[in-house]
């Protein structure tokens, strides 16, 4: 059973930055998609980005140039450095995992994490 844990949400000022960790808890040096998706209250969940094990990496147009996903295979944890924070990133923002290449990353069958809150204001 796949378990993703999130770490290193909180609260910060507008234009601000957060890291946030997430450790796998099987040996993800497999073809595996790691994204992460968010979701603010009254919208539906979206996803931020994806990475696959060959480093492959898709953004979502809203954080391109300010958000920066890596992982560390040997590790089992894939980060998300977020810089320039906005106000409209205020989200729980969750860790997700599927096997195979990251494609359609938006779908598929992810195994979550329990989600971290962020908090731009």
């Amino acid at each position: 059973h796949v378990q993703l844990v999130e770490s290193g949400g909180g609260s910060v000022q507008p234009g601000g930055s957060l890291r946030l960790s997430c450790r796998h808890s099987q040996y993800i040096d497999r073809p595996t998609c790691m994204a992460w998706f968010r979701q603010a209250p009254g919208t539906e969940r979206e996803g931020v980005a994806a990475i696959d094990r060959d480093g492959q990496i898709v953004y979502a147009d809203s954080v391109k140039g300010r958000f920066t996903v890596s992982r560390d295979n040997a590790n089992n944890t894939v980060n998300l450095m977020m810089n320039s924070l906005l106000p409209e990133d205020t989200a729980i923002y969750y860790c997700a995992a599927k096997a195979g290449a990251c494609g359609n990353w938006r779908n598929g069958a992810y195994n979550w994490g329990q989600g971290t809150q962020v908090t731009v204001s």
